[in-house]
Parts: structure tokens; C-alpha cells; sequence
């Protein structure tokens, strides 16, 4: 008879620390390859994609550093585990497109004001659309594993290389306008307009690190997965549930729920509902830590029990008093 596996020796999910570095080596790349097409042209715009892209290396880096923190196992002081971690990594990069966009602007102000003739401007298109490109296969790698593994880092660089590469996209038209028009502001003026549209995800970043932070529920479709689970219990077994709580911590889940059977069941059977319970919420998703709480269906108390703060105001009944009385 073999001993079932200990935790230390379960085969563990690969690390997501290996997109960070796949979002470190993009940044490096597109940086010098902006750069190149900057001094190849003098466009204001690619300066601006540029000094973006400058940002998601800091961006980058500091994802890396959080995954590192996030997978962490729980410690004494963290019994809860490292996965909110996450919030400040998304958290930064919400404020680092924000920043991003402000330099754009301070940068191209002055240039729309004394506008400048651009050189060499179909190398330096041909350079930032290969940028822009890497971003584009980079980005949609980082949202798809974002969304995969429920990691708000990853989400957020990945949506932090799309704004890079819609404000290429932006650079390379107004770059593209110039060299058609001969009119030099239409350069700094659509790398304003560009900063002005990536603002947007920066705002919705910060509004979702913030709401992560306050413990926000799990979406409405994991929520629903979960209550069909405990209908189908109710439905096979004939016990009833309530309090069903739900938040985020990062890519971790937590879930928490009363339920209800016969107080005639013994502490055994009972466990033993709960142990299935548990085992098919869980099996939903990875990361996903859920508690149970057993009450007797004919308690009166049980179903004063829902709220964050048990009713003070309700008697105990007999059933909850003391086995041994003074």
C-alpha cells in the first residue's frame, strides 16, 4: 500500500516568472530598435515610443520581482499566502502608462510648437514597425497567459505592450502623414492624440489594482460555477447552503460556505460532505482555497448566522449550549 504523495513532493505549476523575463528581453529589444529609428529620423513620435517603451522595462522588471514575491509559500507572517502581492505590480503599471503618457506629451508640446523636417523616414518606419510587431506577439502571449493562470500581473504588462504598440501604431501614421504632406506638426500632434488614448488603460489598471486590494468578489461566471455545484448537491443530497462568500486575492482564490444538513447526520457523514464539497469547488480552478461551515438544518441560530458579523442579539439554542453544565 503506498502513502499518498506530501505536499512538498505534488508537482507544482510551472513559474510565471519565465514571461516576465519573455516582457524584460521585448523591452530591451524594442528599445533599441525605437531608438535606432529615432536618431534615424529625429520624429518626436518615435522618441515618445521610445521613452515608452523605456517604461515597460521598469515595468517588466518590477512584474518579476512581484511573481517572485507572489509564489512564494505562506509563512508565519503571511499565513494567507503572497498572491495580493500582485495588486501593487498592476498598481504600478496603471501609474507607469500614465506617466508614460504625461512624457509624451511634455515631449511633443514643444515640438508641435516649433516643428522640425524628419529624416530618413522610411528606415525609421520599417524599425518601429518591427517594434511595434515583437510588442504585438509579446502582448497577446502575456494577456493569454494572464488570463490562463488569473494573473493580474501579467494582464496588466500585457496590456501595458498594447498601449505601446497602438502608440506605435499611432507614431508610425503620423511619421507616414509628414512624409506625405510635408506638414512637420502632425507628427507631435498625433503622438498627443496617442498619449491621450492610452491614459484610458492606465485609469482602468489603477481602478482594478484598487478594487483588488479591497477584496473584490470572484467574476460573476465563477461565481455561478460554484453556486450550480452546491445546487447539485442540494438537489442529490437534500441539504441546503447560504453564506456562499467569494473574493480575489491575486491569482488565488477564496471561497466560504455554510452548509446545512440534519442534526441527526454524524460529525463523520458530515465531514465527509463537506471533504466532497470542497474537493469540487476547488476543482473549478487552480489556486482556489475553500472553507466550510457544517449547521443543523432545524437550528433556528443557523440562519442567523450569513452575515460578516454574527447576530449578537440571538439566544444560543439548546443544541449549542454547554455539554456539562456547573
Amino acid at each position: 500500500m503506498s502513502l499518498p504523495a506530501s505536499p512538498a513532493t505534488e508537482p507544482s505549476e510551472p513559474s510565471l516568472r519565465r514571461f516576465a523575463w519573455l516582457s524584460i528581453g521585448a523591452a530591451l529589444l524594442t528599445i533599441a530598435l525605437k531608438s535606432l529609428a529615432y536618431l534615424a529620423t529625429g520624429s518626436v513620435g518615435l522618441l515618445s515610443d521610445a521613452l515608452e517603451s523605456l517604461v515597460n522595462l521598469v515595468a517588466a522588471i518590477v512584474a518579476l520581482i512581484v511573481l517572485t514575491i507572489a509564489e512564494s509559500p505562506a509563512d508565519e507572517e503571511h499565513e494567507w499566502g503572497h498572491e495580493k502581492v500582485e495588486y501593487f505590480s498592476s498598481g504600478f503599471e496603471g501609474a507607469a502608462i500614465l506617466a508614460a503618457a504625461v512624457a509624451i506629451m511634455f515631449t511633443a508640446i514643444p515640438r508641435l510648437l516649433d516643428p522640425k523636417p524628419l529624416e530618413s523616414v522610411g528606415l525609421g518606419l520599417v524599425i518601429s514597425v518591427l517594434a511595434s510587431v515583437v510588442n504585438l506577439v509579446v502582448a497577446r502571449i502575456l494577456l493569454a497567459a494572464g488570463k490562463k493562470h488569473r494573473s493580474i500581473t501579467l494582464e496588466a504588462d500585457g496590456h501595458h505592450l498594447m498601449t505601446d504598440v497602438w502608440t506605435s501604431v499611432g507614431v508610425v501614421v503620423g511619421v507616414g502623414l509628414v512624409a506625405l504632406t510635408d506638414i512637420a506638426w502632425l507628427d507631435p500632434l498625433v503622438a498627443i492624440g496617442v498619449a491621450l488614448n492610452i491614459v484610458w488603460t492606465g485609469w482602468r489598471l489603477l481602478v482594478r489594482s484598487a478594487m483588488g486590494l479591497l477584496d473584490s468578489s470572484v467574476s460573476k461566471d465563477d461565481r455561478a460555477g460554484f453556486e450550480a455545484i452546491l445546487q447539485r448537491y442540494r438537489d442529490d443530497e437534500g441539504i441546503e447552503w447560504h453564506a456562499l462568500r467569494t473574493r480575489q486575492s491575486g491569482s488565488r482564490r477564496f471561497v466560504t460556505v455554510h452548509l446545512l444538513v440534519p442534526g441527526s447526520w454524524t460529525v463523520q457523514r458530515g465531514h465527509d460532505l463537506c471533504e466532497r464539497v470542497e474537493r469540487d469547488l476547488r476543482g473549478t480552478s487552480p489556486k482556489t482555497t475553500v472553507f466550510t461551515h457544517l449547521e443543523p438544518i432545524e437550528d433556528d441560530i443557523s440562519f442567523h448566522d450569513q452575515g460578516l458579523d454574527r447576530d449578537s442579539d440571538v439566544p444560543p439554542s439548546a443544541a449549542n449550549e454547554p455539554l456539562v453544565k456547573s
